[in-house]
């Protein structure tokens, strides 16, 4: 079975075009018209071991936001779809990522119940001067109730921007690469209720 979704969505702020194949071999194509951005989707990418094909439009004349938010949304739509009904998945995974001087832990159940614990310093300073750090809080946000997910996201340590925002996306990849595999030992949906 080929776990993959493609999503398509439009709306008067962005047009996304999206492809991820959760059992992917990390290869990606991604152009979002925001260069940090579009580094850490590939990064994401390489480190889960997915395929990752995004192509978004946005206002980014007005700024980042909508793009990032509409892509976080538009990639839990998809992993929702490429998963159906979780049969035969671990659901947990986590993972520590070190960058540099930052630490990050990302921990994540694909239960179905979307819950968002994010930690973070404040007032990070932008990336490359115009990336936002908050637009990491609004990515994980969409990503996390479109997927249908318990996210924690800790960054435990760090002073760098780019350094943290970058142990935050390998991280989650690691951790929903390993929450997406599939265990033979995992008879139907790894759920005493039968559903996630």
């Amino acid at each position: 079975m080929v776990r993959e979704a493609k999503i398509e969505r439009k709306t008067s702020e962005t047009a996304i075009s999206l492809r991820w194949a959760v059992d992917g071999t990390g290869e990606s194509r991604v152009s979002s018209g925001i260069p940090f951005f579009d580094h850490m989707l590939t990064l994401f990418a390489r480190h889960g071991l997915f395929g990752l094909d995004l192509d978004a439009k946005g206002d980014l004349d007005v700024d980042f936001h909508h793009t990032v938010e509409d892509t976080g949304i538009t990639m839990g739509q998809a992993l929702t779809k490429a998963l159906g009904n979780k049969a035969g998945i671990r659901r947990y995974g986590f993972a520590y990522v070190p960058m540099d001087e930052a630490l990050v832990r990302v921990v994540v159940d694909l239960s179905g119940r979307p819950f968002l614990a994010y930690n973070a310093p404040a007032d990070v300073e932008p990336v490359g001067g115009n990336f936002s750090f908050q637009l990491v809080e609004e990515f994980l946000r969409a990503i996390c109730v479109h997927g249908g997910m318990n996210l924690h996201v800790d960054i435990l340590a760090g002073k760098d921007a780019h350094h943290m925002a970058e142990g935050v996306f390998k991280a989650l990849a690691r951790a929903l690469d390993q929450a997406t595999q599939v265990d033979p030992r995992v008879e139907g949906i790894p759920s005493t209720k039968g559903v996630l």
